[in-house]
């Protein structure tokens, strides 16, 4: 099959899990996205499992401690909790089965404009990585043993302020360029 024809199956899938909000029927698009990953199923459920851990957590914990704040019941939110799980997982499973079976690129040749904002987004996410590793490598050159926890928040606080500085540099050198040639009407 074609990247193209990948890249329509993935976003049909995309917007029947949105449109589904039956339990089963998600548990079932689960299984058959696990079935249709083959060999690499367990590496991408796992990846999957642990980048939607945090969201799923502190969404499902949330809205826990909420109705019990409220003195509401617990079990009436048993089934949206596990359709909304159910749904990211698969939403995330989705997006890396996809990435790891399509050159994405290939996939958007039809759209020049998609292309280019896809090379444009790969390209700061290794920028990013690059300055996430290179900041971890700082680290542990500076630190004894692998460091308390405090000093491992303190590290991942600076890094993420670093980041952000990058991002917020970047943006404003775009939108400098943007404006140097005529994009802008103020």
């Amino acid at each position: 099959m074609t990247p193209a024809r990948w890249f329509a199956a993935y976003l049909l899938a995309v917007l029947g899990a949105g449109m589904v909000h039956d339990a089963r029927t998600l548990a079932a698009g689960l299984l058959l996205a696990l079935w249709l990953a083959g060999p690499r199923r367990w590496p991408l459920l796992r990846r999957s499992l642990l980048a939607v851990l945090a969201f799923n957590l502190a969404v499902s914990s949330g809205l826990l401690l909420q109705a019990l704040l409220q003195g509401r019941p617990l079990a009436p939110l048993a089934e949206p909790l596990l359709v909304m799980n159910l749904r990211v997982l698969l939403l995330v499973l989705l997006g890396f089965a996809f990435v790891a079976r399509v050159n994405v690129l290939q996939a958007l040749a039809f759209a020049p404009t998609l292309q280019f904002l896809a090379t444009l987004a790969a390209g700061q996410a290794q920028v990013f990585a690059r300055l996430v590793r290179a900041h971890g490598l700082a680290f542990r050159s500076r630190t004894a043993g692998n460091g308390g926890l405090r000093a491992r928040a303190q590290h991942g606080a600076a890094t993420a302020g670093h980041l952000l500085d990058q991002a917020v540099a970047g943006a404003q050198a775009s939108a400098m360029a943007v404006r140097a040639r005529g994009g802008f009407d103020d």
